[in-house]
């Protein structure tokens, strides 16, 4: 690694960030109040908005349901057994059981409704619990359209309708709606501390994109990639895909969007002039980012970047303004994606537009708008039109293409940060990058707004 051990050794007492990163233990309780106060405000108001009154999730360990897995307590890191959660919900009464079919209760809020000494059979207690209650609806997670609403798996779906009297077999339905909402759907709390870890998520990309790991001529693309794995390890964090870092540059041609992924070259040196793109995401608190961002490596002599490049990134912004201002509430994936599309295309640019919902999940559950290879928006039957809700988390990325003549080709500015949109429209949780980043760095420059 060269350079990159002597600053990880050098720089590992350095916290850049801003946010204090909280050991396990204040985690734990951090994690589980967001969740006690999940299931017990918001959960209520999501059954009854999508008219289920019991919702009913089975996983067992190690092939969890995605959706059970955020409900699970901080200390519970996987289902025991065959793990049943039961929400009922009387909305005359407004109230809102949380029982679980298992051996033990699940943390403080989902309560163990089973006795084994009493009824050795989990399936015959959870079809009490069903009798008891006597749903008008029954809902599972089973969709074609939404992955993570598709946790249940064949086995425990068969043996559940096996065992379920046949007066409620046709009160069984897809609950996709309200675990696509479940996943989506931010809590205030939840957004406070979303600007922390967005603000540590730049923080890692601008100490990255530093003199202090970067030194050009010697590092490469993959050593910096790697130090940011490091990085994320020594602050006791996590990250949801491998960090890439590639450049472009006057002497290489513009190749396909995979050159971020499987055609990306590696342990490329990184030269004086080159124009770095990081695609970056943490975890965190049960929340994750995902950013791409740039940096310029300046030449000997230069203070700034290059105007070309610095007019790039304001396209890159322009595209990101009309993506951003049309997304208005109840407006399909593909209708933002169309309309964004035509008016900046209206104003010269060369967008491309594949923004996803970002939250629990790193590729999340919710509106897509639009992917790199489709641009001409995603099958109707796929899912990925659903409607944009409010207190919903996005991965603003996108990318527009510029003509440099000073480098006689095309390049890509490659942007991506976190947006919220909510009651007020949208915002940037953590603000977004309106400046190149500089290598080495020069004083009094930020590079955000």
């Amino acid at each position: 690694m060269r350079n990159i051990v002597v600053a990880c050794i050098i720089f590992l007492p350095i916290l850049l960030c801003s946010q204090h990163i909280l050991p396990e233990k204040e985690r734990a309780r951090v994690v589980d109040e967001i969740l006690e106060e999940r299931l017990n405000t918001l959960l209520p108001k999501l059954m009854d908005n999508t008219a289920i009154d019991m919702w009913i999730l089975i996983s067992r360990e190690y092939n969890e349901d995605p959706v059970l897995k955020t409900m699970l307590p901080a200390t519970w890191l996987n289902a025991r057994r065959r793990t049943i959660l039961v929400f009922y919900r009387d909305k005359e009464k407004n109230t809102l059981d949380k029982l679980a079919v298992a051996r033990y209760n699940v943390g403080a809020n989902i309560r163990s409704a089973w006795d084994k000494e009493k009824e050795p059979n989990q399936w015959k207690r959870l079809m009490q619990l069903i009798e008891e209650r006597n749903p008008k609806t029954i809902g599972l997670n089973y969709s074609k359209d939404h992955n993570i609403a598709d946790g249940l798996d064949k086995t425990d779906y068969d043996e559940f309708l096996r065992n379920l009297p046949k007066k409620f077999q046709n009160r069984v339905t897809t609950a996709e709606q309200l675990a696509v909402r479940w996943i989506e759907t931010r809590t205030p709390r939840e957004m406070v501390l979303y600007n922390q870890l967005v603000s540590i998520t730049h923080s890692i990309i601008a100490e990255a994109f530093s003199e202090k790991v970067i030194t050009p001529g010697v590092t490469t693309t993959t050593e910096v990639e790697w130090w940011m794995r490091d990085k994320v390890t020594q602050l006791g964090l996590e990250t949801w895909f491998h960090p890439t870092v590639d450049v472009q540059r006057s002497s290489e041609e513009l190749v396909g969007h995979l050159y971020s992924f499987s055609g990306r070259p590696e342990d490329m040196v990184i030269l004086p002039g080159d124009l770095l793109h990081c695609d970056f995401g943490i975890t965190y608190l049960r929340l994750n980012t995902d950013c791409q961002e740039l940096a310029y490596v300046l030449k000997p002599g230069e203070t700034s970047a290059p105007e070309f490049l610095v007019n790039g990134l304001k396209d890159g912004n322009r595209v990101q303004d009309f993506l951003t201002k049309n997304m208005v509430k109840g407006r399909t994936g593909n209708q933002i994606l169309a309309k964004s599309l035509a008016e900046a295309k209206a104003t010269g640019l060369r967008p491309s537009i594949y923004t996803h919902p970002l939250g629990s999940y790193g590729h999340s559950a919710g509106t897509t708008i639009g992917m790199w290879d489709a641009q001409e928006g995603v099958m109707k039957d796929d899912g990925e039109n659903y409607p944009l809700n409010t207190n919903t988390v996005y991965a603003i990325e996108l990318n527009t293409t510029i003509t440099i003549p000073e480098w006689k080709r095309d390049i890509r500015i490659m942007l991506e940060e976190a947006g919220f949109y909510g009651d007020d429209g949208f915002r940037y949780v953590n603000g977004r990058q309106t400046e190149l980043l500089l290598v080495p760095r020069v004083k009094g420059h930020q590079g955000y707004e």
